[in-house]
Parts: C-alpha cells; sequence; structure tokens
C-alpha cells in the first residue's frame, strides 16, 4: 500500500477543524472542474466547426490535385493520361485550365477566374455544392457555366433571364498594341446555369467546359491542373506516393492541405490559440490548491508531529499533502471532463446552441465533434499543471510548519 496516498484520501475527505479548508478546497474542485469542462466544450466546437469548413472545401477541391513543378501549365501525352488514369485508386479524372478573365453581363464587369474542366459521366453530381440552379456544363452543344457567390452577387446575374449571357474576354495571344483594342481581347460568352455555395476560395470562379476555355484562352493542348478523386477503399497517402513517384519531378502532387494550406493554417491556430488562453485561466484556477494545501497542513500540523514521532521523514510528508493537492486537481478535472461530455452528447442531439437567424447558413446549429485526443490532452494538462503547483506548495508548506513547530 502506498502510505502516502492513503494518508491523502483519509485528509481529502475527513472532517477538518477548520471550516474554511473545505471551502477553498471545494472551490478548488469546482475551479477546475470549470476550466476542464470549457476545454473539452470548446475544443469540440471547434472541432466541429473545423469539420464544416472542411467538408465544405472538400466537396468541390478534389483529393489530389498534380501541378507542373515549373510554369503555370504543361502539356499532356496520351501515355502519361494513360498512365495516370491506370493508376490504382484513381476514381475520377478531370483535365483543368484556369485564367484571370474579365466577365461582363449588361453594365457590370468583374475580374474572376476562368476554371474550364472537362466533361466526364464519370465526376459525381455536385448539385449539392449549389445554392441555386444545377451543376452542369453541357448539354448537347450548348456550354454553360457555374459561377461563384461574389461573381453572381457584383454582377447580379439572374438564372432565370435566359436570354441574357455572361460576356468573358481574355486577351488574345501574339496582338499587342493593335490600332483596335477589342482586337486584343477573344470574347465569348456562356449561359449561367448554377451558383456556387458561399465560401471564399470559390467566390471569384466561372467553370465551364474544357472546350470552351482552350477556344476562349486560344490554348490547344497545355492543362494548368489534373484533379482526381481516389477511391474510399484506398489510402491517399500511397496514392499520392504512386503518383509523384510515377510522374517523376517536373510536376508535384498535393492533396487538401497542400492545395490551400492557409486555410487549414487558419483554423487549426485558432483552436490552439483559444486552448491556450482558456488552460491559462484554468491555471489560476488550480492556483487554489497553494491556499488549501498551506491550511490543512497547518490544520494537520499535531497529526505532522505524530508521524514524525513515529520515524516519518520530511519525504513522506511532503508526499502526502503533494497526492492531496493532485486528488484535488484530478477529481475537478475528471468530473469536469465527465461534465464537458455530457453538454456535448446534449448539443449534438439537442442542438441548444444555434447559429442565430440567417439565410444561406449550411446549418444553423453549432456542429459538435468530440475526439479521444482532447479529452487526453486536457487531463495531461491538468495533471501536469497540478502535478507542479502541488510539488511547490507541499514542499514550501510542509517546511515552514516543521520549522515553526
Amino acid at each position: 500500500m502506498n502510505l502516502a496516498l492513503y494518508f491523502a484520501k483519509r485528509y481529502l475527505f475527513s472532517k477538518k477543524t477548520v471550516n474554511a479548508i473545505n471551502i477553498i478546497s471545494g472551490i478548488s474542485v469546482v475551479g477546475v472542474l470549470v476550466s476542464s469542462a470549457s476545454l473539452i466544450v470548446i475544443l469540440s466546437f471547434y472541432n466541429g466547426l473545423e469539420n464544416l469548413i472542411f467538408s465544405m472545401y472538400s466537396a468541390f477541391t478534389p483529393d489530389l490535385r498534380i501541378e507542373a513543378t515549373k510554369g503555370k501549365g504543361f502539356a499532356l501525352d496520351p501515355q502519361t493520361t494513360t498512365s495516370i488514369k491506370k493508376q490504382p485508386g484513381v476514381a475520377t479524372y478531370s483535365e483543368v485550365l484556369q485564367e484571370r478573365v474579365l466577365l461582363r453581363y449588361g453594365d457590370a464587369q468583374y475580374i474572376g477566374t476562368l476554371k474550364g474542366m472537362t466533361v466526364d459521366d464519370s465526376v459525381p453530381a455536385m448539385d449539392t455544392l449549389l445554392d441555386d440552379g444545377h451543376f452542369v456544363l453541357k448539354h448537347g452543344e450548348d456550354s454553360y457555366a457555374i459561377m461563384g457567390a461574389r461573381v453572381q452577387g457584383t454582377l447580379g446575374v439572374s438564372l432565370q433571364d435566359e436570354l441574357r449571357r455572361i460576356e468573358v474576354f481574355s486577351p488574345r495571344k501574339g496582338v499587342v498594341n493593335s490600332l483596335n483594342p477589342a482586337e486584343e481581347f477573344t470574347m465569348r460568352t456562356i449561359r449561367p446555369a448554377g451558383v456556387l455555395q458561399y465560401q471564399q476560395e470559390f467566390d471569384d470562379l466561372l467553370i465551364v467546359p474544357m472546350d470552351f476555355a482552350r477556344e476562349l484562352l486560344g490554348e490547344a493542348e497545355q492543362v494548368s491542373a489534373i484533379e482526381i478523386n481516389v477511391a474510399q477503399e484506398m489510402d491517399l497517402a500511397n496514392v499520392q506516393r504512386a503518383l509523384a513517384a510515377a510522374l517523376g519531378d517536373g510536376y508535384v502532387v498535393k492533396d487538401r492541405e497542400q492545395q490551400n494550406p492557409t486555410l487549414y493554417k487558419i483554423v487549426r491556430t485558432e483552436k490552439w490559440a483559444v486552448f491556450l488562453i482558456i488552460a491559462f485561466t484554468g491555471m489560476i484556477a488550480i492556483f487554489n490548491i497553494v491556499g488549501s494545501l498551506t491550511m490543512l497542513v497547518i490544520d494537520k500540523k499535531k497529526d505532522i508531529s505524530v508521524l514524525m514521532g513515529m520515524g516519518a521523514n520530511h519525504t513522506l510528508i511532503r508526499r502526502i499533502f503533494f497526492y492531496e493537492g493532485l486528488l484535488i486537481s484530478l477529481m475537478g478535472c475528471v468530473a469536469g471532463l465527465l461534465l464537458g461530455f455530457l453538454f456535448c452528447i446534449s448539443q449534438q442531439t439537442f442542438g441548444w446552441i444555434r447559429f442565430g437567424e440567417g439565410e444561406n447558413l449550411v446549418t444553423d446549429v453549432y456542429p459538435v465533434a468530440m475526439r479521444a485526443g482532447d479529452f487526453l490532452l486536457v487531463f495531461l494538462t491538468v495533471f501536469v499543471v497540478s502535478a507542479v503547483i502541488s510539488s511547490v506548495s507541499s514542499q514550501l508548506s510542509v517546511k515552514q510548519t516543521v520549522r515553526l513547530s
């Protein structure tokens, strides 16, 4: 039996002669409880928002994107194309041609990004990504465009007006300082078919069929990138490594995080910044242990004298009160983790906390996603901080009490 732990448990639950010790100990437990529960709830809410943001981003972003190591584009030969399509795990394949263009609709103008895509029936339907309209790029001989929310809002495009089209302008290659400025641009018109849901990364896009993009940009061979979706049963990292090895140093294969590192970095940095702030406030609550242990040592001064008379050394006495402070913190931590868990479960079930009234919201309920790693992190954080504070406090309190006696 661990003698120091045994005495610590007896002191924790035994009646004290000074009622203030019980009050201070209770405050310490409640402080740790509230801070632990707050950490779990905040981390779980951030996990939910992170999953929501990444799901919105990944719904339109391919699993893998192949780009040239140097330059804006590259030419594909049939052998390379066949090699990519036959790679194990490649579920869908789409060539992409992107360039900045001038868009005009009536009197309104906007500089956006034209994204030409190969029309492939194997590419899954993406109507769920639209705020309005249908995701169609080709119907018979007619070409259609899908636009970002900012493009639609700036130009004032109406999907119901079938007579008006979006005019797309691109600088014509090889023509410089022409007497007629109109000859310096290639202009094509296209009918709008849908509007993407609001998302900052895609708001300035105008998605069109590849043949329309090639005709407008005067680019017959090169592509800007190749977008690939991986089969669900395949490991994404393995497919990425296999494609990179097959293509060589002239190409770079990016996963979703590499395609937009800023988004991932911002979301994760914000989460851990909030964690550190709340953890710091929790540390302040844990410092109540100092007062609790100091008064407990004074209250048990006679017991300390008896134990030392029976042969207990200073190390054993310090360990008793070290365990006492640790038990106070861990009681609050475990209770806080349980309370945070129950709160998150209730939010998932009943949706108590909502974003509020608003239009164009993906969900009106704050999403919650609990992760075992967060519970472990909070427990270890409280354990380490309380262990340090309890160790220092027990040494100082016992040393001072023994000196006075």
